[in-house]
C-alpha cells in the first residue's frame, strides 16, 4: 500500500489500481480548523453509519463500499497504521472518478441557505416563498450543489452552474440520485424521531455508472435534529459537533489556527452526540461495533 491523501478526517491509501483503503480517524474540525484533540470513537461512528446507510439505500444507487474490514493480507504497518486502530474505522472502496461538485440536498431552511434567504429571499439563487422562518421545512427537498474548494470555503452554486461543470446529463442524474437518497433516508429517520434537515453526498463514476461515495448520512455530512425539539423560527439542537462549536464560540476564539485546547467534558459530550445518532438511527448498540470502547 501507499498513502495518497489525508483530509480533515480520513486517510486514504492505495491497495491496487481498483481499490482504496479509507481509514477514518477521530479528528474533528470546526470552522474549517482541525482541533488538536480527537473525539474518541468518532471515526468508528462515521464508518458504522455509512455501512448502515449503504444497506438501507441499496435500491437507490450503488456505492463504492466493498467492505468495512481491511483485508487480512494488507500490510497496514507499512503505512504506519496499527490493526487495532484500523478495526471498525476502515472502508475498502472501489476507485471512482469523482464529480467536482458537492451534492447537497436541503429539506429545511437552515445554515448557509437561511443566511442567503434572509439577504435576498432566495436559496442558491432560486426564489423561495416569502415569510419563511429559520428551520422551516421547505415545500419539497431541493438539490443545492456547491463547488469543492481546495482551499477556503465551498461556494453555493445553481443547478445550471453545476451542469456547466459536469454536463446536463450527469447533473440531472446526480440530482435524481441525491433527492431519492435524501427522501428515503429522511423517511427512515423520521420513524426514529430524527429530522434530517440537510445532507451532503459525494458522487463518482464507477465503470461509467454514478455511485454514492465517501460517508453517507453521518453527523459530519448532515444536520440531524430531534423531531420533538424542532420548531420553525428556532435552531434545534443537533446530533453532531454542536457542543464543540458552542464551547469554541464561548471562548471568543478568532477561528484561526491554532485552536484552543479542548477540555475533556467537551470531547465527551461531542462523542455522545455521535454515538446517540448511530444508535437512534440504526436501532443498534454502538458497543457491538468492531473496536468500540462502548
Amino acid at each position: 500500500m501507499k498513502h495518497i491523501y489525508s483530509g480533515k478526517v480520513r486517510d486514504v491509501y492505495e491497495i491496487d489500481e481498483d481499490r482504496l483503503l479509507f481509514v477514518t480517524s477521530d479528528r474533528i474540525s470546526a470552522f474549517d480548523v482541525v482541533m488538536a484533540e480527537p473525539v474518541p470513537s468518532k471515526g468508528r461512528v462515521l464508518v458504522a453509519l455509512t455501512a448502515y446507510w449503504t444497506s438501507q439505500l441499496s435500491d437507490v444507487a450503488p456505492t463504492h463500499l466493498v467492505s468495512v474490514d481491511a483485508p487480512a493480507d494488507l500490510d497496514l504497518g507499512s503505512v504506519g497504521v496499527s490493526p487495532e486502530f484500523a478495526e471498525g474505522r476502515s472502508m475498502v472502496v472501489r476507485r471512482a472518478e469523482m464529480l467536482p461538485i458537492e451534492c447537497i440536498v436541503r429539506g429545511y431552511l437552515s445554515g448557509s441557505a437561511w443566511a442567503e434567504y434572509k439577504r435576498s429571499g432566495t436559496m442558491h439563487g432560486q426564489a423561495l416563498p416569502s415569510g419563511m422562518s429559520q428551520s422551516q421545512q421547505l415545500p419539497e427537498p431541493v438539490f443545492t450543489p456547491s463547488t469543492k474548494a481546495t482551499t477556503g470555503h465551498d461556494e453555493n452554486i445553481s443547478f445550471d452552474e453545476a451542469a456547466d461543470l459536469v454536463g446536463d446529463k450527469l447533473a440531472s442524474a446526480a440530482r435524481e440520485i441525491c433527492l431519492d437518497a435524501y427522501r428515503s433516508g429522511a423517511a427512515h429517520a423520521a420513524g426514529r424521531g430524527i429530522i434530517i434537515a440537510d445532507t451532503k453526498f459525494e458522487l463518482g463514476l464507477i465503470d461509467g455508472e454514478l455511485a454514492i461515495c465517501d460517508e453517507i448520512l453521518t453527523p459530519d455530512s448532515s444536520r440531524f435534529w430531534p423531531a420533538d425539539q424542532w420548531q420553525p423560527g428556532t435552531v434545534p439542537p443537533s446530533f453532531d459537533k454542536q457542543p464543540l462549536r458552542d464551547w469554541l464560540e464561548a471562548t471568543g476564539w478568532d477561528k484561526q489556527p491554532p485552536p484552543p485546547s479542548l477540555p475533556a467534558d467537551v470531547t465527551a459530550a461531542t462523542r455522545q452526540r455521535y454515538v446517540d445518532a448511530y444508535e437512534r438511527l440504526g436501532g443498534l448498540s454502538f458497543a457491538d461495533w468492531p473496536g468500540s470502547d462502548g
